[in-house]
């Protein structure tokens, strides 16, 4: 077994190297469906919805991969593939108040507008109402998770690490937006 998990190790590194923005996509659309999955069983939901998984996987190939390629390669490129404390604490400071809040945004209206099918009046209130809780907790969870990708992943290999990540960050946002998303009873 531990030969077959190996090999299958090397396998996806090789195609990493060779086709790193394809690799990405695929790993980062596995991960979100991985993510909604767990979240729909979470929240309860019995019978799997296959329109929002695949609405996640769309989310998660067609946007989170290649976001994360580019962003990485971008940061390089401006700051330096440098792991001083410094360089990389520019990074972080750098991606957080760039793309972490654009992210949580564009997934938030993704989720209220495409996943949910909600109308914009209804999904702008959600967001008004939740965003600065959303982009909170994400500023106390995600510069720690960018230290270590900067300082320790090789470049690579940040949007695999950033993607594991992630897929659990994923279902809070899932858990969150569900929740949202679920008109009060009274």
């Amino acid at each position: 077994m531990g030969s077959i998990a190996k090999k299958g190790l090397q396998q996806y590194l090789t195609q990493l190297q060779r086709h790193p923005l394809r690799t990405k996509m695929i790993t980062a659309g596995v991960l979100s469906a991985i993510s909604d999955i767990v979240a729909q069983k979470l929240t309860g939901i019995q019978k799997l919805q296959l329109r929002r998984l695949l609405l996640k996987v769309l989310f998660g190939f067609a946007y989170l991969g290649p976001f994360g390629h580019f962003l990485h390669i971008l940061l390089d490129k401006i700051l330096g593939g440098k792991k001083d404390s410094k360089t990389v604490a520019k990074k972080v400071v750098l991606e957080q108040l760039t793309s972490s809040p654009w992210n949580n945004l564009l997934f938030m209206l993704y989720y209220g507008l495409v996943v949910e099918g909600g109308p914009w009046v209804h999904v702008k209130s959600k967001i008004k109402k939740d965003y600065a809780m959303v982009q909170y907790t994400a500023w106390t969870f995600w510069p720690v998770v960018g230290w270590v990708n900067y300082q320790y992943i090789p470049l690579q290999l940040r949007v695999v690490f950033h993607s594991v990540v992630a897929c659990f960050w994923g279902i809070f946002l899932n858990l969150r937006a569900k929740s949202m998303a679920a008109p009060k009873k009274d």
